[in-house]
């Protein structure tokens, strides 16, 4: 990866989007650190070390949430109007024409995708003013002063939002990689600073008169050198089914004949169903963190809301199970198998062995269905190993899966980029 960038700093043009992706980059982690008027942020600092969604939506948006920053919803809301897309192209036959027109079609989807977006931004932006309210953390409560900043404090989280989308779109058409990711990694990056903080205070248990934090330190280095290990190869692992396409003759030349193959990944969904998963299994959490209530009179619900914390060993089942579950219908709706048969029956393509129609898409299916397994395994151990590990050592990490899997697909994502960019230069002559 590092040859990669050394190469692309030496192309002029590749020179200039590399530094327009990182001004993007810089920019948006200024505006991680600007906080919106009339918020006292220093009062909210439990609300976001309990590991219930606030926390998770904190590391997608790199610490803003917590500082209430102009940047604080970060990328969610795109994320969410995007996923909500996906879903209704599937259910809406009008959306799935649409999708199907082409440039034309799919920028009409980006914009609906961004009017959505710009909705769930206003709605969050609400949400979050009376979480802030709630909490004590607003500078005026009563009199005109208290409408005026709340309409403030809405219209800087929106305006952020769609400012954040709009840089993810800029650095699409004039940087490297995908905008949007990017500007998650930046924010996974800049919270990882944590992370020296979090050796420095095992260090110190270590002196405190528990030894066996000298063991767990190392231990925890080679465990995540293997785990970044283990997620890179299987990020590029894919299936590849052969086809064989059959020759045809168009006038005086003939076409086809050649052998190719489907590639399926295992790693299809990419980190969608962990986030999926994290998001709905800190509900409960971050509905009790907002209820008081003497937890003494009402044991039933004590006991519940700490079942749904990240470190019980229940959360962790629930987690992993909805991982599964999530893997199995996001890749449902991605894949067609049907479609896929279809397309090689037209294309006059078929797979050694299997005769077209139904049976190649039964094949592709049964393919699917167990790469789709070892996917799902595969993020289940990188997810609930840091939950294991952080019940363990004690220490905060339930959120390490999520976001090393970000750090890595995206860190490969913008290699390949570069590496494509790079090929059509040094091959500028066949595309003219």
């Amino acid at each position: 990866m590092f040859d990669t960038f050394r190469n692309a700093w030496k192309i002029e043009e590749l020179r200039k989007r590399l530094l327009y992706t990182f001004l993007i980059l810089v920019l948006f982690r200024l505006g991680c650190n600007v906080t919106v008027p009339y918020i006292n942020p220093a009062l909210l600092e439990s609300m976001f070390n309990s590991g219930n969604m606030l926390t998770y939506l904190n590391m997608m948006s790199g610490g803003a949430l917590s500082q209430c920053a102009v940047f604080a919803l970060g990328v969610t809301p795109y994320i969410n109007a995007s996923i909500i897309m996906q879903l209704l192209t599937v259910a809406i036959p009008a959306l799935e024409r649409m999708s199907k027109e082409g440039e034309e079609g799919r920028r009409k989807i980006t914009r609906i995708t961004r009017y959505v977006g710009g909705g769930i931004a206003l709605v969050m932006s609400v949400g979050y003013w009376f979480i802030l309210r709630n909490m004590g953390a607003l500078k005026y409560y009563a009199g005109w002063e208290t409408w005026f900043s709340m309409a403030v404090i809405i219209l800087c989280f929106t305006a952020g939002a769609l400012l954040v989308t709009w840089m993810g779109e800029q650095i699409d058409s004039k940087g490297i990689g995908n905008g949007v990711s990017l500007l998650i990694f930046a924010g996974i990056i800049s919270r990882w600073r944590n992370l020296f903080g979090t050796i420095g205070n095992m260090l110190t248990e270590a002196q405190g008169g528990k030894p066996q934090y000298y063991i767990y330190l190392p231990l925890l280095g080679i465990l995540a050198l293997a785990v970044v290990v283990f997620v890179v190869v299987l990020t590029n692992a894919e299936r590849r089914i052969p086809v064989q396409y059959a020759k045809r003759v168009v006038g005086r030349k003939m076409y086809g004949g050649q052998a190719s193959h489907i590639p399926i990944k295992v790693n299809m969904s990419g980190v969608m169903p962990v986030i999926f998963a994290s998001a709905l299994c800190s509900i409960p959490s971050t509905i009790g963190s907002f209820i008081s209530f003497d937890r003494t009179a009402h044991p039933f619900w004590a006991s519940f809301f700490d079942t749904f914390n990240y470190s019980s060993m229940v959360y962790m089942v629930i987690y992993m199970l909805l991982i599964l579950a999530f893997n199995y219908f996001y890749v449902a709706i991605q894949y067609n198998p049907v479609e896929i048969a279809n397309n090689l029956r037209k294309n006059n393509g078929a797979i050694p062995g299997i005769r077209p129609g139904k049976p190649t898409s039964d094949f592709i299916a049964k393919c699917l269905s167990k790469i789709t397994l070892i996917g799902a395994v595969f993020l289940m151990l990188v997810a609930g190993l840091p939950i294991l590990l952080g019940r363990i050592t004690g220490m905060n990490i339930q959120l390490g899966g999520t976001s090393l899997l970000i750090v890595v697909g995206v860190a490969l994502d913008t290699s390949r980029s570069m590496e494509s960019y790079m090929l059509m230069r040094h091959h500028k002559g066949f595309l003219e």
